[in-house]
């Protein structure tokens, strides 16, 4: 049995029916919609696997037009915008059964030496990822055990997540919380030497915990919802290369929620504070009723 790692590579490596058309899995799983990571990281690679390989991704923009059924293949079709002496673009419609789903615009960019450089610090000091317990463990600690339907979901977990502040279970903890969050992750396991593989693997990770930013002062991250949310769109910048199956940093913050939508921002920095990428992602927060 492949462990989640390798069923996240299995889950990224599309399937080439045409010279730009891709086909992708989606799991069957008991989700109401496909999870957005998964098609962003899909199309992505259906993105790349159109290019010569020696451009990497700097830049995508998203957008998450209709929800994806779990358990159906989803069709990627790349449009090849631009090849350029420096710069490639692509444009990839994510169609599933007749409807298009999901539309991506990536930049592709020939590695060249920069006149200068610069970044500013990761705004606070954070503990080493190792000195912080999993995810499955701070549940463990607060209700004893683990429920069967979490145990499962941590089962297929492809990344081994640890929250930089302690989860938070009450009311009255979250009416003190600021609309920040970070977390620290990697993959449970090595991802392989593909550096296209890297980069959808953490564009797949991005999507799974910056809306938490915007949640925090709401609601207890974990335990019932009081609210539904989906992503809108979603905007990444990658400055430099990286590994996924290392640990990275993952720095979230929310300006604003108003008008039923949240804003997201994100910085995700190495192990030694290099800043590795930035995302920007708004989602859709409506109060579910009963």
């Amino acid at each position: 049995m492949t462990n989640p790692a390798e069923r996240l590579v299995d889950l990224l490596d599309l399937e080439r029916i045409e010279v730009n058309i891709f086909r992708g899995l989606s799991p069957d799983e008991s989700l109401q919609r496909v999870f957005g990571g998964q098609v962003a990281g899909q199309a992505l690679v259906a993105a790349g696997r159109t290019t010569d390989g020696d451009r990497p991704v700097h830049s995508l923009h998203a957008y998450f037009l209709r929800p994806g059924r779990p358990g159906v293949p989803i069709v990627y079709q790349v449009e090849r915008v631009r090849d350029g002496r420096s710069f490639t673009t692509r444009r990839v419609t994510a169609v599933q059964q007749g409807r298009t789903i999901f539309n991506l615009t990536a930049s592709f960019h020939k590695p060249e030496e920069g006149a200068f450089e610069h970044q500013l610090p990761p705004a606070r000091e954070v503990p080493d990822p190792e000195s912080l317990p999993t995810i499955a463990e701070e549940i463990k600690g607060h209700l004893g055990a683990l429920p069967d339907a979490l145990e499962r979901m941590a089962r297929r977990q492809p990344f081994d997540i640890r929250y930089v502040d302690r989860l938070r279970w009450t009311p009255e903890e979250v009416e003190s919380a600021e609309p920040r969050s970070a977390v620290w992750m990697r993959a449970v396991s090595p991802l392989g030497d593909d550096p296209l593989v890297h980069t959808c693997a953490l564009t797949y990770a991005s999507d799974m915990t910056l809306l938490d930013a915007v949640r925090l002062p709401i609601e207890p991250l974990w335990g019932p919802r009081g609210f539904d949310m989906a992503s809108l769109d979603h905007a990444m910048w990658f400055h430099r290369p990286f590994r996924a199956d290392e640990w990275f940093l993952y720095d979230q913050e929310s300006p604003i929620a108003t008008g039923g939508r949240g804003l997201a921002r994100g910085r995700i920095y190495d192990i030694e504070g290099r800043l590795l990428v930035s995302v920007v992602q708004e989602g859709l927060f409506r109060k579910l009723e009963g």
